[in-house]
């Protein structure tokens, strides 16, 4: 990409502008929620999963596909909000945490979202570089734009939400 584009900016201060704008874009961002519909959500791997949420003022169910960032135990996923508190599914597991999770071409499971303290999300965080360095190195400039302030090794500002699945009865 020509910086010729961007005065005054590197090629890579372009990207993250890019993959910021990317973000959102409300249409590119939802698209991945018709594969999970037309039951082809395995097409985008282990790392992505959806999430079934209630509005808060609506009542009414709300979905988004996020990237898993940890997943400690079978029944465990840990997302992240990319755009903070502010981000309406945040928002949303906050007043109501009961919520389901599609993962793959699987059917839904219940589960109930707790969001991870600080100390809790640095470490998710540091896992999540460690295993991943080269996407970690790719979205960490677009995240601090949607987040507005510079993510960093302790007291991350990015938050964490544990997403923990319930057994079906016996």
């Amino acid at each position: 990409m020509s910086s010729r584009k961007y005065p005054g900016k590197s090629a890579r201060n372009a990207l993250t502008d890019l993959g910021a704008r990317i973000l959102r874009s409300r249409r590119l961002m939802r698209a991945p929620i018709w594969l999970y519909r037309a039951g082809a959500g395995a097409l985008l791997g282990p790392r992505m999963l959806m999430l079934e949420h209630i509005g808060r003022r609506s009542g009414a169910p709300r979905h988004v596909v996020l990237e898993v960032v940890d997943h400690p135990e079978p029944d465990v996923y840990v997302v992240a909000s990319g755009f903070g508190t502010k981000a309406q599914w945040f928002r949303n597991i906050t007043a109501n945490p009961q919520v389901r999770v599609f993962l793959g071409s699987r059917a839904p499971a219940q589960a109930t979202a707790r969001v991870l303290d600080r100390q809790a999300a640095d470490r998710v965080l540091a896992g999540y570089r460690a295993r991943h360095p080269r996407a970690w190195s790719r979205m960490k400039g677009v995240i601090e734009q949607t987040l507005g302030e510079p993510i960093t090794d302790t007291d991350t500002p990015l938050p964490m939400v544990e997403l923990q699945l319930r057994s079906a009865a016996p």
